[in-house]
């Protein structure tokens, strides 16, 4: 018997089967703002997560800023590959809640879509340097990023995505992030995909820092031996890890905390729906709360971890040093271009015209990756580098 090409009608009848009733299907989208064909073999989520893979901005992140700055090293984490593993978490806590896996998926590749060169030092700056023009933090840009900035298509700007991820995108929240608008004007309930990924970007900033931080020698094993969480995970696997490289002992253990983390999270979320009475999506409008959480228990495991990470690793002066010069790269560019528009490329000055100057200017810096940043401060300043 001939097998049937997999349509979108009957992926979306596969969703209808599978899914959780409070999942959001993708047949239930609230849609695009500029109205589109449906695609004959993918749905809209698959559709959007495919149109953010090709996206510039998603392949910037590359060369952007997680902790440690691009030209530190080969093996540390950028911008992209954490969004990488964000996904990956994320799609792996869906798949066991009986979410909307490509939804999740395409809004964990979103998430960071707008973060600027440098890290959390580049936004500070944007923000400080766009008081009294409109503001600047990373969700509201990776919204204009989507909606407006990227040039992909002749019909419409940006890359008009479901409102379900746009929606994931403003209203990005974990405990590292500055204060957010409320919804940006993308309408909705907090779906469970929107928060799945919000606690995925936790797990997996939590325990790659970790991993970066051993690596560079800006954290060590000394640092982490009051840390219940994590000596708990390595007295269980020393049986397995006896004799093991260090390399190979740490790579485990974050992976056990990983997992650890994975499992309370899912086990206390499904009790969390229950509880909460939650049977719809239409339920999530009236609760204010977050629905997909740690136990109360891990939450107090996690906090001395945490805490390392910010006292140890953060703020580390290696750290903070390269956080503070760039802050001084992208003020003086700012300040250059602002003295003189002339010297921004021909797209980022036509755009003066209907953004206004300062707008403009920083929508070209918030894309910029590291090193592109650097090579812009270097023409400027260094009075033997070609222009």
């Amino acid at each position: 018997m001939k097998e049937k090409t997999l349509t979108r009608r009957i992926l979306e009848e596969r969703e209808e089967g599978w899914l959780a009733p409070y999942a959001m299907r993708s047949s239930c989208s609230a849609g695009r703002i500029h109205g589109e064909e449906e695609h004959s073999y993918r749905t809209a989520y698959q559709r959007d997560k495919d149109r953010i893979i090709y996206s510039t901005a998603f392949r910037r992140l590359e060369y952007k800023t997680q902790v440690f700055v691009n030209h530190e090293g080969d093996y540390y984490r950028t911008r992209l590959t954490h969004t990488l593993e964000v996904a990956q978490i994320a799609r792996t806590i869906a798949r066991a809640l009986r979410l909307n896996e490509d939804l999740v998926e395409a809004i964990a590749l979103a998430h960071d879509l707008g973060h600027t060169p440098f890290g959390h030092s580049g936004e500070d700056t944007l923000s400080e340097l766009m008081e009294g023009y409109g503001g600047f933090d990373h969700n509201t840009h990776g919204l204009r990023v989507v909606d407006l900035l990227e040039e992909k298509y002749p019909d419409f700007p940006g890359l008009n995505l479901t409102e379900e991820v746009r929606r994931g995108i403003i209203r990005h929240s974990t405990p590292f992030d500055m204060k957010r608008v409320e919804s940006g004007g993308v309408p909705g309930p907090s779906l469970l995909e929107i928060q799945v990924v919000d606690i995925a970007d936790e797990i997996a900033y939590d325990n790659h820092d970790i991993d970066d931080g051993l690596k560079s020698g800006l954290l060590c094993d000394q640092d982490l031996l009051e840390i219940d969480i994590w000596t708990g995970v390595e007295e269980r696997l020393a049986k397995e890890l006896s004799g093991a490289p260090p390399g190979i002992r740490r790579s485990c253990v974050v992976r056990g905390l990983i997992n650890l983390q994975v499992s309370d999270l899912v086990k206390n979320t499904t009790e969390r729906v229950l509880s909460l009475g939650i049977n719809d999506v239409s339920d999530l409008s009236g609760i204010r709360e977050r629905t997909v959480d740690f136990s109360p228990a891990m939450r107090k495991k996690r906090e001395p971890l945490r805490e390392v990470l910010l006292n140890k690793l953060y703020r580390h002066y290696r750290v903070v040093r390269m956080s503070q010069k760039a802050a001084r790269f992208l003020k003086e560019l700012f300040s250059v271009y602002c003295d003189n528009p002339e010297q921004l490329p021909p797209h980022a000055y036509g755009a003066i015209v209907e953004r206004g100057k300062q707008r403009a200017i920083c929508d070209y810096i918030a894309g910029m990756t590291d090193r592109y940043a650097l090579d812009q401060y270097k023409k400027f300043f260094e009075p033997y580098e070609r222009v």
